[in-house]
């Protein structure tokens, strides 16, 4: 009988919490306590959502108990690298939200802590992992629906929403960047879909065209990357206008040899209702696919890697290269800007 998992969350302070805590106990992880630095826009609807859940004043409380196998972190993103060592050196593996740190010596030193106690540290890239389309195209991929993919072209438009927005958010320092923080979801994507292991940043960008008094914030950026088996385009903003009806049309296009798959992942613009629209198109199929139904396998594959000490939901070499890239992206477009 599989072990049931134990995890707690430290830092609340990004959205992405909740679907990381829903998702873990979707398949049968225990939620046992959660603790957070004062009491951060995101804390009512984070109460609302788990109210069983205990606040603990202390991490240390989650630290120093040797039930907890995993331990979920959506801090302040320039706090996230400190906190997941601290966890890592405790005996925990960590999923932490994206960005999973905001600089290369966070990086390095986050490397030298898996290395040195042989935890798992993953990052959710909820835009692949909490999607299901994705992981319908994903099945498709790997079936030979397109044939051998070439490129990859990952949009991501966000929905400013200042007005929910903390101070964190528009000071660079704290937040990483465009690239580094958003982008890291095309990368992530562009790796996994081309079966690369590395990859060379051609050209990236960045720039605050929109809000030019909030001087920490970056609103546009683009990165190109090329590696040995593809190349990839990736566009993000925060521009996503107020007429559509929920907060980015994300969308990715996976061209293969011999076919090619466009998803539309939360909107099929003044189409469709709903989410996780697919378009196949190859030599013997052009076809709609609602792929809703598809499922988020990274959870129990990750909740597997944990009881198993394996690397199913996502090597841990793929998860250091993601942020490596888009570190360096990052590096090149505020070098340019």
């Amino acid at each position: 009988m599989a072990k049931t998992i134990k995890f707690a969350a430290m830092g609340l302070d990004h959205r992405h919490i909740y679907g990381m805590s829903q998702n873990m106990m979707n398949v049968g992880a225990e939620f046992v306590g959660w603790w957070t630095e004062g009491n951060p826009e995101t804390l009512d609807g984070f109460e609302k959502r788990f109210p069983d859940a205990v606040r603990l004043s202390d991490r240390n409380a989650i630290l120093e108990n040797p039930d907890i196998d995993l331990v979920l972190i959506a801090a302040v993103p320039s706090d996230r690298a400190a906190l997941a060592i601290e966890a890592m050196e405790a005996g925990k593996d960590v999923m932490v939200d994206k960005p999973g740190c905001t600089t290369m010596e966070q990086l390095e030193a986050i490397k030298a802590c898996v290395a040195r106690t042989g935890r798992i540290w993953s990052v959710n890239y909820s835009e692949r992992f909490e999607v299901a389309c994705v992981t319908k195209a994903a099945e498709l991929v790997a079936e030979g629906a397109i044939g051998k993919v070439v490129q990859t072209i990952g949009m991501g438009p966000h929905r400013l929403n200042r007005d929910i927005r903390p101070d964190w958010f528009f000071d660079k320092q704290k937040y990483g960047g465009i690239i580094c923080d958003i982008a890291s979801h095309q990368i992530d994507q562009f790796l996994f879909f081309t079966g690369s292991t590395d990859a060379k940043v051609t050209m990236a960008s960045a720039a605050n065209y929109a809000n030019p008094t909030d001087k920490g914030l970056q609103d546009f950026g683009e990165v190109a990357l090329r590696s040995d088996q593809g190349h990839g385009y990736i566009r993000v903003d925060w521009y996503n206008p107020d007429g559509l009806p929920t907060w980015g049309d994300g969308r990715l296009t996976i061209l293969g040899t011999e076919g090619y798959i466009e998803l539309r992942k939360y909107v099929d613009v003044a189409r469709s209702e709903g989410t996780d629209h697919v378009y196949l198109v190859n030599k013997d199929r052009c076809e709609y696919i609602d792929a809703s139904d598809a499922g988020y396998p990274y959870f129990s594959r990750l909740s597997a890697d944990i009881e198993n000490r394996t690397e199913t939901a996502m090597s841990q070499a793929h998860c250091f290269k993601v942020m490596e890239l888009g570190l360096k992206a990052q590096a090149m477009a505020d070098a340019a800007q």
